[in-house]
């Protein structure tokens, strides 16, 4: 071959995949590239300066020198070339002239032009960067151990220097083996699907599967499948209707028992209250300051969002901190009209230099004014965990937040917690946990292709609250009681907790009979009137049918199938009377085994133009509140994995804006709906009292949030 510093370029209809093993000296790099090379059958490349120095050195010219860079250079190159023509699919470098460039600048503090612009040129798939956490080892050659941690921060710069795709690999050799190969696996199926290595490289670092990326492309290109309504959940009919006495046993029944389970209250507390103060913020984006009049505006638009605001604006909890606040700023304040009174209210209200309302989590805003304080929802939820969330005087208290918010709710809890504590004579505990990074899911475009910022990047977005089905996985509690951060009352503390308690009742009275009836198929003893008792049982407690000839099945079949059927998490759901709020309901659901199952069903799993689907739809009499107490153990005390009961059909494409291109994004199966589709479910009817969620700022002013 010619002497130069050309790379073979890549050809074929499947080219080989090139990958640069980089690194300081002594990191492992031939030990690497050796254990892939046998891997994948296929050759590796060499370090000529290895031979090529030993080779002057004995000959008695010295060691190393500048004037050696280029002719390592030449060498280096044509050994690539020449191992890139009998390569099997991949291509492992023990170096590469980006090494050779770093050390030339490293010792002699000058690259020669022709190495430099070739060491950039050249192209590989990846680079795997070698850490230094191996033993130095001396072979005549390498210079001093000394400085190791400067000159792996040289390499790794140089990487980012010149935008090569690289990834860390540490350990011994057998992890360094089984990382790397992971890895390559991955690469391989990303380059086949048409991401670049620079795509790969942003997808490893989010933590994503490019099998769950594979997935989600697929379905944005066959759609979803929509959900099969039957009937709506109805009294009687899926409804679990209870007297006052019954849900008194039921309360009576948990408290009875409480002491002897790890309870937990699951709080979904990461969402932003922009919602909440939409039409304030479009308000100050389209109100004509100074040309019109706020009373003009809302006629214009129609806003009676904005005017009931404003005629209750004195009732809001925050009113006092944010009027107080106008008039030091602006100390003729009681002197202005009207109209500018109220914009300068709102604008502070909403303003990042001030109160920032619309960009701080719901968990944290003023909700509720009491006599002495004002108090946020976190401040609520603890008083609920105190009260119904509570065994052996110890509550726990789990929120899902985001990162960069915690503070924010650790400062409010530090101040309140104690204070509660001492009134319920409960201590409570309080974790964190954030969604995962590798629940967020690819956006596309309208021709379903990853859709790429203004940087050429993927964008992934936040997988939806289905992602947090994860974060429930990992809470070690027998009972688990799950309500949203804005479903709080300022009043009635003690019913709400009376109806939480009879929920939990409920549930563990069906544990009871449930894991009874598990312990009795595990016993070989079994007969058929055992497993008619069961039969019975899953008709008339957990509305499960079965077809007539499962009694034809042998013995120890029906067995398997009832253990199957049984073991599984228990969620209990309480339902209010639909009063048309926006949100999921209860449903008699066909699955694609042709069964019949209740469901949380939201309105965009349903097909809307499908005249009967939409009927069966508005006939709903119940709706969700995402009022939950959950059971997430075995009849053994085993924690179930939550993931393996997932629907993976029901999640949902949604249609966003990024910098004001249109895209879409695939939000998970909900946490309360497909995330929990395959749970034993039973629907209570509750009060409507006990759901008073504040969607818009305005719901503060009904009087469940109001002073008594």
């Amino acid at each position: 071959m010619e002497e130069n510093l050309e790379q073979l370029a890549k050809s074929g209809a499947t080219p080989i995949i090139k990958v640069a093993i980089f690194g300081p000296e002594s990191t492992g790099k031939t030990t690497l590239a050796t254990q892939l090379a046998e891997y994948y059958k296929t050759v590796w490349v060499p370090e000529f300066a290895r031979d090529y120095l030993q080779e002057k050195l004995d000959s008695g010219r010295g060691i190393c020198d500048i004037d050696d860079m280029l002719p390592i250079a030449y060498g280096q190159t044509k050994l690539e070339n020449e191992s890139a023509l009998i390569a099997n699919k991949y291509l492992f470098c023990d170096t590469n002239l980006l090494v050779t460039k770093v050390f030339s600048e490293l010792y002699y503090d000058y690259c020669d032009s022709l190495l430099d612009k070739a060491a950039r040129a050249h192209q590989y798939d990846l680079f795997f960067l070698t850490d230094i956490d191996v033993p130095w080892e001396d072979d005549g050659l390498r210079d001093s151990p000394e400085g190791r941690e400067t000159v792996f921060e040289v390499f790794k710069q140089s990487l980012i220097d010149n935008k090569k795709p690289f990834i860390t690999i540490s350990g011994n050799k057998e992890i360094r083996l089984k990382k790397a190969v992971a890895i390559i696996e991955e690469l391989t199926l990303a380059l086949q699907m048409g991401f670049t290595s620079l795509d790969y490289l942003q997808i490893y670092e989010h933590g994503i599967s490019l099998e769950n990326i594979k997935n989600q492309l697929a379905i944005f290109n066959e759609g979803i499948l929509k959900s099969i309504l039957v009937q709506p959940a109805t009294i009687n009919n899926g409804i679990l209707k209870l007297s006052e006495a019954e849900f008194e046993q039921k309360a009576n029944l948990f408290d009875a028992n409480k002491n002897t389970f790890k309870i937990k209250k699951f709080v979904p507390a990461s969402g932003a209250a922009s919602r909440m103060f939409k039409f304030l913020s479009t308000f100050l984006n389209e109100f004509d300051f100074g040309n019109e009049t706020i009373n003009a505006y809302i006629n214009r638009k129609k806003d009676t969002e904005l005017s009931l605001f404003i005629v209750g604006m004195d009732k809001f909890s925050f009113f006092e901190a944010v009027d107080l606040k106008l008039k030091e700023i602006y100390p003729d304040f009681n002197a202005l009209e009207r109209d500018y009174k109220n914009y300068y209210f709102i604008k502070m209200l909403l303003s990042p230099k001030y109160f920032d309302f619309a960009n701080k989590p719901k968990g944290i805003l003023p909700f509720h004014k009491y006599e002495t304080h004002v108090a946020t929802p976190i401040e609520e939820h603890l008083y609920e965990c105190a009260f119904y969330a509570a065994s052996n005087n110890q509550s726990n208290l789990h929120l899902t937040v985001t990162e960069n918010h915690q503070t924010q709710f650790e400062d409010i809890i530090k101040k309140e917690k104690g204070k509660i504590e001492a009134k319920s004579n409960t201590n409570i505990e309080v974790s964190y946990s954030y969604q995962k990074m590798e629940t967020d899911t690819i956006a596309v475009d309208a021709k379903n292709k990853p859709f790429r910022n203004e940087k050429g990047m993927l964008v992934f977005r936040p997988g939806g609250h289905g992602a947090l089905i994860e974060n429930l996985n990992a809470i070690d509690a027998d009972v688990v009681f799950i309500k949203n951060i804005d479903n709080v009352i300022q009043n009635n503390i003690q019913q709400i907790s009376f109806y939480k308690k009879a929920l939990a009742g409920v549930l563990i009275e069906l544990q009871f009979q449930i894991f009874g009836f598990l312990k009795t198929l595990d016993n070989k003893e079994v007969d058929s009137i055992s497993i008619n008792e069961i039969l019975v049982f899953l008709k008339k407690q957990l509305n499960i049918e079965w077809n007539d000839d499962f009694h034809e099945f042998k013995l120890k079949n029906q067995i398997s199938k009832l253990k199957e059927i049984l073991n599984k998490p228990i969620r209990v759901c309480g339902m209010v009377i639909n009063e048309g709020e926006p949100g999921g309901g209860p449903f008699w659901v066909r699955g694609t085994d042709g069964r019949l199952t209740l469901q949380i069903v939201e309105t965009s799993q349903v097909d809307l133009n499908n005249k009967q689907q939409l009927k069966i739809l508005a006939n709903a009499t119940h709706f969700n509140p995402v009022d939950l107490v959950c059971g997430l153990k075995n009849y053994k005390g085993e924690s179930f994995d939550l993931k393996r009961f997932v629907d993976p059909n029901s999640g949902f494409i949604v249609h966003k804006n990024h910098a004001g291109i249109d895209l879409k994004a695939y939000e998970l199966p909900g946490l309360w709906n497909g995330a929990m589709a395959n749970w034993l479910t039973v629907f209570v009817e509750v009060p409507l009292f006990t759901f008073n969620p504040v969607k818009t700022v305005n719901d503060l002013l009904k009087q469940a949030h109001q002073p008594l």
